[in-house]
């Protein structure tokens, strides 16, 4: 190969490999540039937008009436809490100052208040009451009859909201209001009477363990308890009994004295529930009205009770 032939190859190869190095850098870099831009993008598309925390105003309205407002503040409280966060918002004293005049004002209407409570599935309920909702309305209830509100005129539920969102470790305002009317004025006369025999004739039986004075509701001990607490918001003058019990070991002369601690544990418990103490007496009948044979465990532990009736 001549100088001349050896020289023009040389210049050929150059072109071709710079010609490849120029794609390979310019064409070949952009298209993986293009595909990391895609999967940016990709990723992007795929990110999960946090819901935004639930915030219900305190709105209260008659839809036969002349009342009708809203303010942003309302009752708060903690995840599986069912007491509200204190302070209190101000404006909420002034809306509920607001409601108790328009009570009064049409004090010869049939009307009542209705507040439900919301809770989440994901919440523990360690209230008395059937749900965690249930126990919020109770207790905002309890702050409106603190207010001057009268507790007859309020009725309490709680629905499960599987929508609510906390705010970090807290969701405002879970609560709900309703104005309305009764259709027969002796309608919740006559549906108290009745609740009244049906807890009487099943009254609430709290059980305990030896030298205890532990409480764990079941489901229907629980509604036992709603049912309790709304005889006595709903009927002037009411009243409960907590007579305690105990069986027949130890020393006699104590069982009077335990029944009475069992008795009044069982108070100090409602009372932690939003049930008023003033409304709650208690009694012992220590080992003398055993309903189960003390000669077994199982019966003796079924004399270990507190018994809660309606006065």
């Amino acid at each position: 190969m001549s100088k001349k032939t050896g020289y023009l190859l040389g210049i050929f190869l150059t072109i071709i490999i710079g010609m490849l190095l120029m794609w390979f850098f310019c064409c070949g870099s952009g298209v993986t540039s293009d595909n990391n831009v895609m999967s940016d993008q990709d990723n992007q598309s795929q990110e999960v937008v946090a819901p935004r925390p639930t915030s219900m105003a305190l709105a209260i309205a008659d839809p036969n009436g002349k009342l009708n407002f809203s303010i942003p503040e309302n009752f708060d409280f903690k995840i599986s809490g069912f007491n509200p966060i204190t302070p209190i918002a101000g404006s909420i004293d002034e809306g509920i100052g607001k409601l108790q005049a328009y009570f009064n004002d049409n004090e010869n209407k049939a009307k009542y208040l209705d507040i439900t409570g919301y809770y989440d599935t994901d919440e523990d309920n360690t209230s008395a009451f059937p749900n965690l909702g249930l126990a919020r309305a109770n207790a905002v209830k309890n702050y409106f009859v603190s207010k001057g509100m009268p507790s007859a005129k309020i009725n309490t539920y709680g629905e499960l909201l599987d929508s609510l969102v906390a705010d970090d470790t807290i969701y405002k305002g879970p609560v709900a209001f309703k104005i309305g009317a009764y259709e027969n004025e002796n309608g919740d006369a006559e549906e108290m009477a009745a609740l009244k025999a049906r807890i009487n004739a099943n009254p609430l039986v709290l059980n305990f363990n030896t030298a205890q004075a532990s409480i764990s509701l079941t489901a229907e001990q629980r509604q036992k308890v709603a049912d309790i607490s709304r005889y006595l918001d709903h009927v002037s003058g009411s009243s409960a009994s907590i007579v305690g019990h105990t069986d027949n070991t130890g020393n006699p002369e104590a069982h009077v004295s335990l029944g009475l601690k069992r008795a009044e544990f069982a108070k100090g418990y409602f009372k932690r529930n939003g049930i008023s103490e003033t409304q709650l007496q208690t009694s012992s009948k220590g080992d003398t009205e055993p309903v189960a044979d003390n000669a077994t465990e199982e019966g003796r532990a079924q004399n270990r009770r507190s018994v809660v009736t309606l006065n």
